[in-house]
């Protein structure tokens, strides 16, 4: 499929994510010829290449597909995990799971979405589904 030359008006795709992120609003765009979300937000859909994209709030549930420990020193901050989230709806992200020892995130924990909106750039963590 052949990229048409689109203009583009309002704020770009990376100012509307935090825009949403700011309202404690977790959306991602969708594209509407086939059907699929991704991530990073942007204005061409990386399945189809189509343009015909729409905002969509996300359940804010997904699954640890891949997790690693860092290691740090107790005074700057102790361990923390970096890992790879699999969202329902799709699309995988990099973040961390907190709440939790950061070598106690496992492959297969399921887990809910935590906007932090504490800084002046608002951006998303991860907390442990507890099994009930």
């Amino acid at each position: 499929m052949a990229l048409t030359n689109k203009k583009f008006t309002g704020p770009g795709p990376d100012q509307v994510y935090k825009d949403h992120l700011k309202n404690n609003n977790f959306s991602l765009p969708k594209c509407l010829d086939c059907g699929e979300f991704h991530f990073f937000p942007r204005v061409v859909c990386p399945h189809c290449g189509g343009f015909n994209l729409t905002w969509e709030k996300l359940s804010g549930l997904g699954e640890v597909y891949s997790t690693t420990t860092i290691r740090r020193k107790a005074e700057r901050g102790g361990d923390y995990n970096v890992s790879l989230i699999t969202l329902a709806e799709g699309p995988r992200l990099m973040s961390r799971v907190e709440g939790v020892e950061a070598q106690a995130v496992s492959i297969g924990d399921t887990v809910q979405v935590l906007i932090n909106n504490d800084s002046d750039e608002p951006f998303v963590l991860f907390t442990p589904v507890s099994e009930v």
